[in-house]
């Protein structure tokens, strides 16, 4: 295989399309493009075909469209996809200064009015706290007997029966 080389891509999506070799990356991979995607190639999924393009090495994508015109080849032009405008979103700050823009009705005036009383009302003043002493220990009490006569540390198991350390 090299440069210029024309090949079926035999695997993957591009797959029964014909592409050139433009770029030996190492022994097993490639670059191709053509009527496939320009991108990396395993030479394992291309298989040669009789015909050679004189091309250069990292040829452009346009140089290699029209060297497949002369061989009789079409290649389908690819186009990027047309950036479509996105609504723009409307803050939540111009929508609160707009509606306080707007004359208020009597009754929700009104309404404004009895809530601010009750808040006025409903203020009372809290109560504070107050310390309770905790009821002293005896030192006695608060000592345990040891469970154990190793002050702390607990028996070892006893073995089964009938099991043998290795």
């Amino acid at each position: 295989m090299e440069i210029g080389q024309v090949c079926l891509k035999i695997a993957g999506r591009d797959s029964n399309q014909k592409c050139v070799i433009i770029k030996i990356l190492d022994e097993t991979f490639v670059l191709i493009d053509g009527q496939t995607r320009r991108k990396r190639c395993n030479i394992l999924h291309l298989e040669p075909l009789k015909d050679k393009l004189d091309i250069k090495e990292d040829a452009a994508h346009g140089e290699i469209v029209a060297a497949f015109r002369k061989l009789g080849v079409e290649v389908t032009e690819r186009r990027p996809r047309e950036k479509k405008e996105k609504p723009k979103k409307v803050r939540k700050e111009k929508v609160r200064a707009e509606a306080k823009e707007k004359p208020k009705s009597v009754k929700s005036k009104a309404k404004a009015e009895k809530k601010a009383e009750k808040a006025k009302v409903e203020e009372k003043p809290k109560a504070k706290a107050v310390e309770v002493p905790k009821p002293e220990r005896d030192e006695e009490k608060a000592e345990k007997p040891a469970k154990y006569a190793d002050a702390g540390k607990k028996p070892k198991k006893a073995k089964k029966p009938g099991r043998e350390d290795s």
